[in-house]
């Protein structure tokens, strides 16, 4: 009659050893206690299919406790509890799909046995999974950029002397008048309220090859993202998956192990 007692206090152990160093990252932060998931609220399966679609602004109202609630149930709860089984399948059952949640307050770690937010990081860090864009680089034809002349045209007509003009030429030392650049590139979008981070962590697969491990990580993430998806179609909110991100900051910020692979983003609120 002890042994399931003894099986929790172990795992509670296990777990506190495992997260106390991201818990003195928390000090500010509190659990956060969801509510029980509303398991008859959206559209029917269909319905959603026919509905999704990948969004890229969000309004900045909050997300509620109960829309919270609901997303991280939807995504990877627990929805068999006898068994421990999750709404997302896994390979072996390894269940290796972690979910950070990324808020303005700060960063959780959403755990499915006891359907709570922990606390993990203050502050407001959803910017790294925002990363600014690269520039592009000019086209010719773009300001900044001479449109090569044409071969034909060459041909017909001999290139003439140029005339002076009195002007000096340019000095490479003083940079160009700006409409002589390239066009600034468009700054990303202002993140979401929340940002459902999937970290898959393959040291949670009993076998296979490392190569192997990180093929399952990958299906089993986009499982998880694809029940974000379909959850966020069915209720009116908005989101689409994304590869961007800035994994070394992700991983200095969380303290990922070098089994935890952070693979996908789910910036998830209401729709603009």
């Amino acid at each position: 009659m002890f042994r399931p007692f003894f099986t929790r206090l172990v795992s509670c152990l296990l777990m506190f050893l495992f997260l106390a160093p991201l818990f003195l990252l928390a000090q500010d932060l509190k659990t956060i206690q969801l509510k029980d998931p509303d398991k008859k609220r959206g559209l029917p399966v269909m319905e959603a299919l026919a509905v999704r679609a990948s969004v890229t602004e969000w309004s900045e109202k909050e997300l509620s406790l109960q829309d919270l609630s609901d997303l991280l149930w939807a995504a990877n709860g627990l929805n068999r509890p006898e068994s421990g089984k999750r709404t997302a399948s896994s390979a072996m059952n390894a269940q290796d799909v972690d979910i950070y949640v990324f808020m303005k307050d700060g960063v959780y770690l959403y755990e499915a046995k006891s359907h709570c937010l922990l606390p993990v990081v203050a502050g407001d860090h959803r910017s790294e999974c925002f990363p600014p864009r690269p520039p592009r680089p000019s086209q010719p034809g773009q300001p900044g950029q001479p449109t090569p002349p044409s071969p034909t045209r060459e041909k017909e007509t001999p290139a003439r002397p140029a005339k002076p003009t009195g002007q000096q030429p340019p000095n490479p030392l003083v940079p160009p008048p700006p409409s002589a650049m390239a066009p600034a590139q468009p700054q990303p979008p202002l993140p979401a309220p929340v940002i459902l981070l999937l970290v898959s962590d393959i040291s949670r697969f009993r076998a296979g090859s490392d190569e192997l491990k990180k093929e399952w990580a990958a299906i089993d993430t986009g499982i998880v993202s694809q029940n974000i998806s379909l959850f966020c179609a069915a209720t009116g909110l908005g989101t689409r998956p994304r590869a961007s991100m800035d994994r070394e900051k992700i991983r200095s910020l969380l303290q990922l192990k070098d089994s935890q692979l952070p693979l996908l983003n789910h910036p998830v609120g209401y729709k603009k």
